[in-house]
Order: structure tokens, then C-alpha cells, then sequence
């Protein structure tokens, strides 16, 4: 039988808790378990798909094409979890659900009410985000303790595990310590409030997960016992990390978590776990042997969740080169306004993501060309491969007008334009040619050289694609076509072989990329801009 972990949130928001869950699950895996992953958010926006990365930060992208929050991310870095459409239910989700079965008579003209029908389509969530023979289903809930719009979904636990029993069900609640600098102390209030809010519901947490940035007293950890009727040592210290969010797993495992977890699922309580290999990995990223910075230019690089997934594949291929990567974040639109030249220089590699819309986008074709003509390691992805399309239309290839259709529908020289099959489409959410596409790379190529294999998969989240109109004549003058989607006869990558790295894709491989398995183009790219800082200065162009 499936064994189910929630974890709430207490006190504020963005305290972790995708973190934590994605540490929880990779501990559990290491006990030989097979877990699922799964995250239920209270706002009413059926996906995240039509936010702005300002007000959510990333979205995140599944094979299946679900476009889900940025959380998921955490949980597939963390874990081997197969993340899907069922990992990922809002308030929005599950009310459109409702509504069509109430519209197609399935209530048989029953009032629909929030209890049974939106928590029992909660619940019916909850079982279907449990992938098939997993020995336990993780699920986050978002939000914090406290807020009305979470209310539907606590009490819809709070009934699963009743139905389920409560042997069969553990809950998880992270809260905050917060440090008074004035008085010198870590304050408990806070965290007794919350959970009283969450046993007012009906939910008594079994393990109480403290996020805080000082040590815990013994005496803190007995009044939080006491005040939050959770037992002495199911009261965890989870303090702010020193060097990567890659040690949350091991911190958690010396606070003793994995006990309450072995004892939670009936493992015995000697079970040994295997952790020589992320141990390896903690050990290459507090004692790196190069240092490079990657400047990433992107559109709303004001918000770190924006680009999260890139962020982290770029510490991932760092690990892979013995490199501590720095990141060097500039806007996309102050490039148009104080220069590639001031804003790049003496950088090692460069990175431009992806985006929508006009702002910040001719600042990405700049970083294109800066890095193509200065020898520059690069690379693009999706906007950052159509903003090179242009660059090299323009600067190479002669053609001044060359540009997207998505902001100049009556572009002269469209070289990106609207896919075919997105022309007669008018909704915007979960709209566009989302999830896992093949993809042949060519033989003789970087691509080729970076994956090793002939065929490939990869997420995709766009509506615009290179013009083929202008592929033979952009190949002749060396931008070569080296991905290709032969069932569509889309191009989906493109790199300049005289250049020391320069790859831009259409897809999003930051969205595969694992901290024991980076992604080969991050991995090639930061292998590249390694050798640049290390390179005597005539050959890296320094002074």
C-alpha cells in the first residue's frame, strides 16, 4: 500500500518547502523506495502557464507538456520522480473540473458545495499524482497556514487520511524561527501560531520542520514540543545552508529525519543508505579548482525563480568542470542602453534564455553578436536561439530587416516566424507546442559531439520557430542547422563550427538537467568558458 507525506507551510511564504520536499524524497529513495511527487497550489489560475515570471518565477515544463510550478523542478533535481499533468493541481484546476461535470448533469442536480465536491476532487488529485507502484506519494501544499484559500485543501488531507488511516499518512509541517538581531534570539511564537491555525483545521503535524538561520537551543526545541504537541525529537532543525541547497538532504539526515521516515514506511531502523556519491559531489562544490562567471542576459532577470532551472544547471556543470560558477546577471534592455562592450566584458561565457515579447529582446541579439564575434563561449535557449537567428541574418548574412513576426507581423525578413499549427490558435494558456519533441542531431557536429547519440528528447515551450524559407542561405553562411525535427522539418538547434562554443537550441534542456547528471550543453558550455579563464590571455583576447 502507497504510504502519503504532506507538508505544510507555516508563518510565510517561500520558506523552502519544494526544497524540502525534493530533499525528502531523494532521502527516501536512498532507503531503496520508489517515491512520486506532487504539488497542490490555492490560486486560481489553472496553470501557471499564463503568469508572469515577475509574479511566479519559472515554468517549470513535464514531457507530458504540463506546465507546472516551479517546485516540480526541485522534486526532478532531487529525485527520480516522473513528473507529469497530475503533479501540479491548483485551485483553478480542480474548480474547472468540477464545474464541467456539474454543467454536464455527472450531480444529478445535487448543490455543488466545497465539501464533498471541490475536496473530493481534491482527494481524487491527490491519488492520481501517487504514480502507479510508488511506495510513497509526497505532496507539497502551497500557500501558507492560515490563508482562506488554502483552506479547501487542508481539509480535503485532513479527510484523505482519515480514509486512508492515519498509519498510512505523515504530515510534515516547515515553519520559520525567525532571529531578532535587536534582542539577540530566536523567537517560537510564530511557529506555536501556526500550528495551532493547522490543528484548528483538524491536522496535527507529526514531524515539525524549523527553518532558521542560528543554531536551536535544546530548550527551544522542548517549548516547540510542548506548545506544538509534537513529540521532543520530531522537532528538526533545518538551518540556512552554507554553500548549495544540495546540502538540505544531509542536514536533514543529521537532525535524524531519516529515522522518523524509516520508522513511518516500516523499514528497519539499521537500514543503510548509500550516499558516497553526493558526498563527492558537496565536497567538489566547497573546494572547486576553477572559477568562472557566465553572464546570463534575459528579460526579467530582477527575480532569481525566473531563471531558476538555468541557474542550476549552471552549478551542475560546474560541479561536472571542478568549477564554481558566478553569475553575472544582466537585464536584456540595458544592453540597448549602455553596450555589449561595458556589460560583458571579461566575461567567460554567456547565456541568454528564454522570454516573450518585444522588451529586453534586441538586448539578447547583441549578446549574440558580441559573443560570436569575440569568441565567446554561448549559448542560447529557445528566445536566445531565434535572437542569434536574427543576429546572423542581420550582421552575417546581410539581411538589415531580418526579425520575429511575433512583434513585427509584416516583417520584411521574417526569420522567426509563427509555427503553422499555432495560426489558428486564439486561447493562450496551455497553448503552445509544450513537452517532450525527438529530435535528430547531425553527424560532424558540436551538438552530435556534446550528447553522444544520433537521436535525442527534449521539452519545448514556444509558439515561434526558425523560417525555413531562410535555412539553406543562413547554412551557407556558416550558421549550420546540427538539430532537426524530421516529422515536422523543424530546426532546432543551429552553432557556428569556427566558433570555440557557440549552441543555441529552441528547446529547454535546463529543465533535464541533474546535479548528479548535467545537461551536456550547460556541461559543454561551462567546459568552454574553463578553458577561456584558464587560457594564456592571447588566446582567450585579454589584455
Amino acid at each position: 500500500m502507497t504510504k502519503y507525506i504532506f507538508i505544510t507551510g507555516g508563518v510565510v511564504s517561500s520558506l523552502g518547502k519544494g526544497l524540502t520536499s525534493g530533499a525528502l524524497g531523494m532521502i527516501l529513495e536512498r532507503m531503496g523506495l520508489t517515491v512520486s511527487m506532487q504539488k497542490l497550489d490555492p490560486y486560481i489560475n489553472v496553470d501557471p502557464g499564463t503568469m508572469s515570471p515577475y509574479q511566479h518565477g519559472e515554468v517549470y515544463v513535464a514531457d507530458d507538456g504540463a506546465e507546472a510550478d516551479l517546485d516540480l523542478g526541485h522534486y526532478e533535481r532531487f529525485t527520480h520522480a516522473k513528473i507529469s499533468q497530475d503533479s501540479n493541481y491548483t485551485t483553478g484546476r480542480i474548480y474547472s473540473e468540477v464545474i464541467r461535470k456539474e454543467r454536464r448533469g455527472d450531480y444529478l442536480g445535487r448543490t455543488v458545495q466545497v465539501i464533498p465536491h471541490i475536496t473530493d476532487a481534491i482527494k481524487n488529485g491527490i491519488r492520481k499524482g501517487a504514480a502507479a507502484g510508488a511506495d510513497v506519494a509526497l505532496t507539497e501544499i502551497g500557500g501558507t497556514v492560515g490563508d482562506i484559500e488554502s483552506l479547501p485543501f487542508l481539509e480535503a488531507i485532513r479527510q484523505f487520511s482519515l480514509q486512508e488511516g492515519h498509519k498510512n499518512c505523515l504530515f510534515i509541517h516547515l515553519t520559520l524561527l525567525p532571529y531578532l538581531s535587536a534582542s539577540g534570539e530566536l523567537k517560537t511564537k510564530p511557529s506555536q501560531q501556526s500550528v495551532s491555525k493547522l490543528r484548528e483545521i483538524g491536522i496535527t503535524p507529526d514531524i515539525l520542520v524549523c527553518r532558521t538561520e542560528k543554531p536551536m537551543t535544546s530548550e527551544m526545541k522542548d517549548k516547540l514540543s510542548l506548545f506544538c504537541n509534537v513529540e521532543r525529537g520530531s522537532v528538526i532543525e533545518e538551518r540556512d545552508v552554507d554553500f548549495s541547497i544540495y546540502e538540505v538532504p544531509i542536514n536533514l539526515m543529521h537532525e535524524g529525519i531519516d529515522k522518523h521516515l524509516l520508522e513511518f514506511v516500516g523499514l528497519p531502523e539499521d537500514t543503510q543508505t548509500d550516499w558516497t556519491d553526493w558526498m563527492e559531489l558537496l565536497d567538489t562544490v566547497r573546494s572547486p579548482k576553477h572559477e568562472v562567471e557566465i553572464a546570463v542576459v534575459g528579460k526579467y532577470i530582477q527575480l532569481d525563480d525566473a531563471y531558476k532551472s538555468h541557474y542550476e544547471s549552471l552549478a551542475h556543470a560546474g560541479i561536472a568542470n571542478h568549477a564554481k560558477v558566478n553569475f553575472r546577471k544582466i537585464a536584456a534592455e540595458d544592453m540597448t542602453k549602455q553596450g555589449a562592450e561595458k556589460l560583458l566584458a571579461g566575461v567567460d561565457g554567456i547565456l541568454v534564455p528564454g522570454g516573450f515579447g518585444e522588451r529586453g529582446f534586441e538586448g539578447k541579439v547583441l549578446a549574440s553578436q558580441y559573443a560570436r564575434e569575440n569568441g565567446i563561449p554561448y549559448l542560447g535557449v529557445c528566445y536566445g536561439m531565434q535572437a542569434v537567428v536574427i543576429d546572423f541574418a542581420r550582421n552575417v548574412l546581410g539581411l538589415e530587416d531580418a526579425t520575429t513576426t511575433e512583434f513585427h507581423e509584416d516583417a520584411a525578413e521574417p526569420v522567426i516566424d509563427l509555427m503553422e499549427e499555432q495560426k489558428r490558435i486564439k486561447d493562450m494558456g496551455g497553448t503552445m507546442r509544450l513537452g517532450a519533441f525527438p529530435c535528430d542531431v547531425l553527424p560532424g557536429t558540436r551538438l552530435r559531439e556534446l550528447y553522444g547519440t544520433d537521436h535525442i528528447s527534449e521539452r519545448h515551450r514556444h509558439r515561434f520557430e526558425y523560417n525555413n524559407a531562410y535555412r539553406a542561405r543562413l547554412q551557407d553562411a556558416g550558421l549550420v542547422s546540427s538539430g532537426i525535427n524530421t516529422d515536422l522539418d523543424l530546426v532546432e538547434a543551429v552553432e557556428i563550427s569556427s566558433h570555440p562554443f557557440f549552441v543555441a537550441v529552441q528547446y529547454h534542456p535546463e529543465f533535464k538537467s541533474r546535479p548528479l547528471e548535467p545537461h551536456p550543453l550547460f556541461k559543454g558550455l561551462v567546459e568552454a568558458a574553463v578553458k577561456r579563464s584558464t587560457a594564456p590571455c592571447e588566446t582567450a583576447g585579454c589584455e
